[in-house]
């Protein structure tokens, strides 16, 4: 069997990862080409584009770089043409994959999206095309299915959410040391957010001398990029392996994405920290219809977690919500409370990438079966 898999970022590249793994042990022949990272190429799969070249955020930052998604798209189109995949599977990055799933159910391709884009948010009307271009949709999110389902009449299959079996598993592999007293900095990993929530990070850590203050580094940007961030903070450390950071980490500051459901599956008390350029905010914040950015919030359905969003993104404001993180005890027993709930509700005990596999192969084998007994 032959996929091509295309994911855009950081994240994807994660979950892509794992996803590739389990199609390649249930069929060893398996050939995969991908848009990914470093993570799909260490697992098997032969990489086309890394993510570092194509994650661009913000509306501002895409319509500056248009002409480039454009010459990736086209390039996108006639490589897959070039291998001529079975099923081409899409993670996440909605903007170019579902322009690649309307363009390839039109030549004839089996369309695999996996990680629904969060049409729940904003641009709903999208499903419409969704439902007619994609042949399988894997989601992740508990509340999706019901939402397709309700809203759209669309049966889609729900199969749990990568990361919590993966921290779950992590965790029990990795004894915490909460004695180190880290507070963990997780910027983001495009350059773009890095530049701006960086530096209001960093200065955070002038108002906790007692706690070692870390920045996980994303894995598409070089030590190179962070090294102006860093000059006037001569005690703060960095390090590449975000896991092993938030397993020890005593609380963390997150910026909006992936990274905030991570280090709440990982049981890090956070603050989550959104600051884009001020037209893509005010362009966001009049399409965008949820009452939360975080996904541990959005899934909750309520404000687990506290959001600093744009003009509130102040160190002082960081400061006072890290203090009370840290000190105050009666929030920290509820953070905990919530974040066991949540666990639950991801279904931690079940791995979701494996059941992303399994349902892949499956509607791969049904789909070869039926060509099977067609008339000639």
């Amino acid at each position: 069997m032959k996929y091509y898999i295309i994911a855009g970022e950081a994240s994807g590249d994660l979950h892509g990862s794992n996803l590739v793994k389990y199609l390649r042990q249930l069929s060893a022949t398996s050939s995969i080409r991908c848009w990914g990272g470093d993570l799909m190429q260490a697992e098997g799969a032969e990489l086309v584009k890394h993510y570092r070249d194509l994650a661009f955020m913000g509306f501002a930052e895409v319509i500056k770089n248009l002409p480039t998604i454009l010459q990736n798209i086209s390039f996108c189109k006639s490589d897959i043409e070039a291998f001529q995949p079975d099923a081409i599977i899409l993670i996440d990055y909605p903007g170019f994959n579902l322009r690649i799933a309307a363009w390839a159910k039109k030549k004839g391709y089996k369309v695999i999206y996996y990680i629904a884009p969060q049409v729940w948010a904003w641009k709903e009307n999208r499903v419409r095309a969704m439902k007619q271009n994609i042949d399988l949709m894997l989601t992740i999110l508990p509340f999706e299915k019901e939402f397709f389902k309700t809203r759209w009449n669309w049966s889609v299959t729900y199969v749990g959410h990568p990361l919590a079996h993966l921290i779950e598993t992590y965790k029990a592999n990795h004894p915490a040391d909460k004695s180190k007293k880290i507070i963990a900095l997780l910027p983001g990993s495009r350059k773009q957010e890095i530049k701006l929530k960086l530096p209001i990070m960093l200065q955070t850590s002038r108002a906790f001398p007692q706690f070692q203050f870390v920045v996980a580094l994303a894995p598409g940007q070089e030590d190179s990029f962070y090294t102006p961030f860093l000059n006037s903070y001569k005690n703060i450390q960095t390090t590449r392996n975000t896991y092993e950071l938030l397993n020890n980490a005593s609380a963390a500051l997150v910026t909006s994405g992936t990274a905030t459901l991570e280090t709440a599956l990982f049981g890090v008390p956070e603050v989550v920290c959104y600051k884009g350029s001020n037209l893509s905010y005010q362009i966001a914040k009049r399409l965008i219809r949820i009452k939360f950015i975080s996904l541990a919030n959005l899934i909750m359905d309520k404000p687990i977690v506290r959001e600093l969003i744009q003009q509130e993104l102040t160190t002082n404001n960081l400061v006072t919500e890290l203090q009370d993180l840290l000190f105050n005890e009666e929030r920290k027993e509820a953070v905990e409370k919530n974040y066991q709930d949540l666990q639950a509700l991801l279904h931690s005990n079940q791995d979701a990438s494996y059941e992303a596999a399994k349902s892949i192969v499956h509607f791969m084998q049904q789909i070869n079966e039926t060509e099977e007994v067609l008339p000639a």
